[in-house]
């Protein structure tokens, strides 16, 4: 194995990674989303906490920074736009939530921009190999 193998096959683990890191944070999105609001609604626990627009704002930094890594680099190795246009179009549902009141409008859009990324990740890991 030459040193530019072992280069590109440690750039691409690492971009799997990040693909995967994607993945898990959407998934932790969703849980945090429903558990979230069903906790506030129905027993009226975490509503400080579970709704801080600080927590949300942190976690949409989260998914852009692993995203703009992965789903670039993705793009970089394997050419295809169409992953990193996806995931952009979750990352823009994930931000329009943040500019709606806390409720079942902000969790239908979180859940799908997080689902929408999370299926991008998943794109530009079957595309990479």
């Amino acid at each position: 194995m030459t040193y530019f193998d072992t280069v590109r096959w440690v750039l691409l683990s690492i971009r799997n990674r990040f693909d995967r890191a994607g993945i898990l944070l959407s998934g932790l999105c969703v849980v945090h989303c429903v558990l979230g609001l069903a906790l506030v609604s129905f027993v009226g626990l975490g509503g400080g906490v579970l709704l801080a627009p600080g927590l949300h704002r942190v976690g949409l930094a989260l998914a852009v920074a692993v995203g703009v890594l992965a789903l670039g680099a993705g793009f970089t190795r394997h050419g295809r736009s169409a992953p990193l246009l996806l995931g952009g179009l979750g990352l823009a549902l994930m931000a329009g939530a943040l500019l709606v009141c806390h409720g079942l409008l902000e969790a239908v859009l979180t859940v799908c921009g997080v689902t929408i990324v999370a299926s991008a990740h998943l794109w530009n890991l079957r595309v990479a190999h």
